[in-house]
């Protein structure tokens, strides 16, 4: 079976984590398929502590690939996330003209 999980890497007290599809026979940190993002849990506030790419998770999904509890959570947070940024962008207040 594929799964789509959580590859940990990084050093002691400083994890890191990639969001992989593997077989899930294979190690948890061995050989996997593709690298999807990855996840930072002790990343600094502001900058970018998940990345995944949407449509190569639903393409896997559509080819029956089981997620991760953790990866499907982070999944959801990271489209919430998104759709937030892409609100708020949309909903910023034009620029006052500049008189001349």
């Amino acid at each position: 079976m594929v799964v789509i999980r959580l590859s940990r890497g990084g050093s002691r007290g400083a994890p890191f984590f990639n969001i992989v599809v593997a077989d899930s026979r294979n190690r948890r940190d061995g050989r996997y398929i593709e690298r999807l993002g990855f996840y930072n849990p002790v990343g600094k506030e502001g900058a970018e502590n998940v990345r995944i790419a949407q449509d190569r998770l639903t393409f896997w999904i559509s080819k029956g690939a089981q997620m991760s509890d953790t990866v499907a959570q982070l999944a959801k947070n990271a489209v919430k996330a998104a759709v937030a940024k892409a609100s708020s962008a949309s909903v910023a207040p034009a620029a006052a003209p500049v008189a001349a």
